[in-house]
C-alpha cells in the first residue's frame, strides 16, 4: 500500500563499488540495507539477516536460483511488514540466500535485494544526480523526456524492454537496476548484430553467483523507443550465460539508467527518460585497463582489460595499490571509489605505489 504522502517520501541511496543502488529499509522491524534490484523476480534476504532478524524460514531441499555468475541455493522467508519510502507490504515472503560482497562487487555485503515483485505495483522514479528515488502511483508523470516501451515478462514477472541495433530489434531485454553495466547481451544477441566495433576488450562483471568475465566494446548507435540514438558500452556474455538461462537477449543497467533521470512503470507500459547534464556525453572509457575496488586502504585490481596498456605490462589480478601517483588511496565517497586515473588522458604516466613496496608506471592510451 503506497500512503497519500508517497510523492514527498524520496528514499536516498548510494551507488556500491558494483554500481548499483544501495539504500536503508525496514523489514519486521528491521533496518536492512538493500538494493534496488528490478533484475530479481523475487525479493531477496541474505542468510545472516534472516537470522538477526528472526524471520521465519523455510528449508529448500535442492532448490535453486539462475543468477548472474552461476545458479545458487536458496530457501524461504515470510514477514509480517515491509516499509519502503512511502511504500508498505504486510505478509511478504522472500528468497533466502547467501549474500557475498561479491555481488556488490566490493567487501560490504547488503541484507536485501528489492525486486520486480515487490516494486511492480508503482512507478518508480530514480533521480541519479540527487541519489534519490521514490514509489508512486501508476501512471503518474512527474517529469518528461523519451519513452521506450515496459512490460513484465510472462514467465518472471521482471521488467524488460527493446532496442533497435544497426535496424535489427533486440528483445526481450531485462531491464535491472541490480546490474552496473550500461548494456549486456547474449552471445547470440551479439552475434546476430549486423555491425559491430573491431575493437573489442574485456570486462568483470559481479552477481549473486560470483564474478564472470565478459567481453567489451562500445556500440556507437543504440536506440531504446524514442531515445536515441545513443553511443553504448555493451558487454557480451558468454554462452550458457544468464540471458541464456533465462531465454534472454540480455539486460540494461545502470550503466545506462544513470545518465538520465529515469521512470519505470510497467503497468502504464513505459521507462521515461528525463535528459541531464551528462546525458549527452560519450561514455567513459578506461586507460588503463585496470578495474579495482577499495579493500581497506588500498586498491586491489580486479580485472585487467584484454589489449590495455596494463595487459601489456604484466598487471595481474590482486595486484594491491597504496598509493596513486605519491597520495594514498583514499576511502569511498558516496560509495564510490576515486578511480579518475583509470580514464585519464592518452599519453598520461601514472605512478603507483605497490604494497609490496615496489613501484610502477603506467602510460595511459585507448585500446577500445
Amino acid at each position: 500500500m503506497l500512503a497519500r504522502d508517497a510523492e514527498a517520501r524520496w528514499i536516498d541511496f548510494d551507488l556500491t563499488p558494483g554500481n548499483q543502488v544501495r539504500f536503508q529499509m525496514e523489514v519486521a522491524g528491521q533496518r536492512a540495507s538493500a538494493i534496488l534490484d528490478t533484475g530479481v523476480s523475487t525479493s531477496v534476504a541474505s542468510r545472516l539477516f534472516a537470522t538477526r532478524a528472526g524471520l521465519r524460514t523455510e528449508t529448500s531441499r535442492g532448490e535453486r536460483a539462475d543468477a548472474i555468475g552461476g545458479a545458487v541455493p536458496l530457501g524461504w522467508a515470510r514477514v509480517d511488514r515491509v516499509a519502503i519510502g512511502g511504500l508498505t507490504q504486510a505478509k511478504a515472503r522472500f528468497a533466502v540466500v547467501d549474500l557475498s560482497a561479491v555481488a556488490t562487487g566490493g567487501t560490504e555485503p547488503v541484507d536485501m535485494l528489492i525486486g520486480s515483485d515487490l516494486l511492480a505495483c508503482c512507478a518508480l522514479d530514480i533521480d541519479y544526480a540527487a541519489r534519490r528515488f521514490r514509489l508512486l502511483p501508476s501512471g503518474r508523470m512527474p517529469f518528461t523526456g523519451a519513452r521506450a516501451p515496459l512490460t513484465r515478462l510472462p514467465r518472471s514477472g521482471v521488467f524488460s524492454t527493446s532496442a533497435l541495433i544497426g535496424g535489427r530489434q533486440v528483445r526481450p531485454l531485462i531491464v535491472d537496476t541490480g546490474d552496473g553495466a550500461a548494456l549486456t547481451l547474449s552471445r547470440t544477441g551479439w552475434t546476430a548484430l549486423r555491425t559491430k566495433p573491431r575493437a573489442i576488450t574485456s570486462a568483470v562483471a559481479f552477481g549473486l553467483g560470483g564474478a564472470i568475465e565478459t567481453e567489451m566494446a562500445v556500440l556507437p548507435a543504440v536506440r531504446f523507443g524514442t531515445l536515441g540514438p545513443v553511443p553504448v558500452e555493451t558487454r557480451i556474455e558468454p554462452s550458457g550465460g544468464f540471458s541464456d538461462q533465462t531465454g534472454t537477449a540480455g539486460r540494461l543497467g545502470n550503466g545506462l539508467f544513470q545518465r538520465y533521470r529515469v521512470l519505470m512503470d510497467a503497468r502504464a507500459g513505459h521507462i521515461v527518460f528525463a535528459p541531464t547534464p551528462g546525458s549527452a556525453q560519450a561514455p567513459l572509457k578506461s586507460t588503463s585497463g585496470l578495474l579495482v575496488g577499495y579493500d581497506s586502504g588500498r586498491l586491489s585490481v580486479l580485472h585487467v582489460m584484454r589489449g590495455s596498456p596494463a595487459a601489456t605490462a604484466g598487471w595481474k589480478v590482486r595486484d594491491q595499490i597504496c598509493t596513486v601517483d605519491g597520495t594514498a588511496v583514499p576511502p569511498p565517497s558516496g560509495g564510490s571509489v576515486d578511480t579518475g586515473w583509470s580514464a585519464g588522458a592518452p599519453g598520461r604516466v601514472v605512478g603507483f605505489g605497490m604494497c609490496d613496496g615496489t613501484e610502477r608506471r603506467l602510460t595511459l592510451k585507448q585500446f577500445y
